[in-house]
């Protein structure tokens, strides 16, 4: 599906012209993916800046290679966790990527720059006259705010009321019109009907949907996969193979790096993982969870489910309990007991509730596929518990001060106790059974064409899609001659 389809010249200048008035320049994908190769000028201003500071020089900070400093600070190799056998009780090697680094705190911000700029160079979004609506479960409406703020565009943030308050409140002090749609992340049709109220009612605003949008499929597949490439790469010992790449699916995007790796290591398993408390994928359920950030009830437009091999569902209490065991100093104490080293056991507050989530279902994985030592699996760590303080206030008000007690049951239970239950390993029919989900939400309620629906489960699709990112890439470094910026 071709994401560029017109160029719009006047736009384009009228745009060039605020980026030049701003300061702005748009970093082209392969600087996201090799951030030395930003241009001199602006790694000079980085060194003044902050990672969560308003300033458009954080549009090259939309990496995974930030420096892990909150000011000033440079590019690296990436920031990754190794979860030791202590803590997993797996031999096989789980590394998660980490994405509390980028701005905003979350790796989302690299989705609605994918969503955002194609059409930004290409004159399809006009910043001058036009607002971006941003519909998500939480963190994806964070980056679009953010990204818009750089912009000087407004932000529109949709997404459900019951998501935490750290979210709510960064929104509005950063700008952005927030509305709070009912339910939990689970219910994305409120965030869709939203979405569709806007279009009749609202002529100046352009909605960058990251459930349907190729672009937040293809920053992933480019900068994500290639990321998580680049770390097996630093961390694989002699033998060592790139095994499992695991992720909750929410929008989809994220698991689309998977579609990279493959390329890379054909025997690679790809794990979508959802909450138990709402199984779509695992028995075509529905419900509401507390695993915030990956909505669900529905399988997403960019899910290329053909290249998924199995699916985990994963308990929202253990996330939860996993989370105080992690970041309560009691938990801490028996993990340390329990001879997981400490300075793993300081990096665990780098782990939101999907990311917890996330460690799970691998630890599932590794179990199911009966992988060793030489197998090695990744997941992302989307964001951390930065943003979900008031969720640990909350745990301790329901369930009482936490003691060893507590984390000696909580480790027993929800680590030591993982199993391989709730999960299937997809055969060709499963994978075209949960591809022809795409229906329902998308033919007869989304108002997509069917002939595309037939589109997506053609392996061409995707490797065409994906190719598009060469066009964006020309037209960023066309749009930045507009600019005119020195470097």
């Amino acid at each position: 599906m071709k994401i560029i389809n017109t160029i719009r010249d006047e736009v384009v200048a009228k745009s060039a012209a605020r980026c030049r008035e701003r300061g702005i320049r748009i970093p082209t994908f392969k600087q996201m993916q090799d951030p030395s190769k930003a241009p001199n000028a602006v790694k000079e201003r980085l060194k003044s800046v902050g990672m969560w500071d308003v300033d458009p020089a954080n549009l090259f900070r939309i990496t995974w290679k930030n420096e892990p400093v909150e000011k000033g600070g440079g590019f690296n190799k990436g920031n990754w966790i190794e979860f030791p056998s202590a803590l997993t009780g797996v031999p096989a090697r789980i590394v998660g990527i980490v994405g509390k680094h980028f701005p905003t705190g979350a790796h989302k911000v690299g989705a609605a720059f994918g969503c955002l700029v194609p059409r930004l160079v290409s004159g399809e979004f006009d910043p001058n006259t036009q607002k971006a609506v941003w519909p998500s479960t939480g963190n994806y409406c964070r980056g679009g705010a953010f990204d818009s703020a750089l912009l000087g565009c407004t932000a529109v943030a949709i997404l459900p009321e019951e998501m935490s308050p750290e979210r709510f409140a960064w929104l509005k002090e950063i700008g952005a019109e927030v509305i709070a749609t009912p339910g939990c992340e689970s219910n994305v049709k409120e965030i869709y009907d939203k979405c569709w109220e806007i279009k009749r009612t609202r002529k100046d605003c352009v909605i960058f949907n990251q459930f349907e949008e190729f672009g937040n499929a293809i920053w992933h597949y480019h900068v994500t996969g290639t990321h998580i490439d680049d770390v097996f790469q630093q961390v694989a010992h002699a033998g060592d193979r790139l095994s499992g790449y695991v992720s909750a699916t929410g929008s989809a995007g994220t698991i689309n790096a998977g579609d990279f790796l493959r390329t890379k290591h054909p025997h690679l398993k790809v794990a979508a993982v959802e909450a138990l408390q709402c199984p779509t994928l695992l028995l075509n359920g529905f419900g509401g969870h507390r695993i915030e950030g990956i909505g669900d009830k529905h399988v997403p437009w960019i899910h290329n489910v053909r290249n998924t091999d199995v699916v985990v569902a994963v308990d929202d209490e253990q996330c939860l309990a996993l989370m105080r065991l992690f970041n309560e100093e009691a938990g801490r104490a028996w993990l340390a007991k329990q001879g997981v080293a400490a300075k793993v056991v300081s990096q665990l507050d780098s782990l939101g509730i999907s990311c917890i989530c996330n460690l799970v279902a691998a630890i599932q994985t590794a179990k199911h596929f009966e992988m060793n030592s030489k197998d090695v699996l990744f997941i992302p760590l989307t964001d951390s518990m930065a943003l979900y303080g008031s969720r640990i206030a909350e745990q301790r008000e329901l369930n009482g001060a936490y003691n060893e007690v507590t984390a000696a049951r909580h480790f027993g239970r929800y680590l030591e106790g993982i199993g391989t239950d709730n999960m299937r390993e997809l055969n060709y029919n499963d994978r075209k059974a949960l591809h022809n989900l795409k229906y329902f939400t998308w033919v007869e309620q989304q108002q997509r064409d069917v002939e595309d629906l037939r589109k997506l489960w053609d392996p061409d699709f995707w490797t065409e899609t994906f190719a598009q990112v060469d066009e964006f890439d020309q037209l960023i470094e066309k749009f930045n001659a507009l600019v005119g910026l020195a470097d």
